[in-house]
């Protein structure tokens, strides 16, 4: 039971980490699916290219926000109080 205590915080980052990555992919899909739907000018027709973007914009969307809890959490580790 104490181990499973110490274990505690480190289990809840991971949740945390993996629930903001998928929230932050689907909403870079979103969008990016979005613009090619409703952006004046362009043909409204979701084709493989547009399905392809998007995915790519999900992924760098999520590769940001992973990256930027990372250094913040870096950060944190790092930071004494004493300043």
């Amino acid at each position: 039971m104490i181990q499973q205590q110490g274990q505690q915080p480190g289990h809840t980052y991971e949740v945390r980490r993996r629930r903001a990555g998928i929230g932050w992919f689907l909403a870079g899909l979103a969008s990016s699916l979005a613009f090619f739907a409703f952006f004046p000018g362009l043909p409204h027709v979701i084709d493989w290219g547009a399905l392809l973007v998007s995915l790519a914009v999900g992924a760098l969307a999520r590769w940001g926000r992973l990256s930027w809890m990372a250094r913040t959490a870096e950060k944190k580790a790092g930071h004494t109080g004493g300043d």
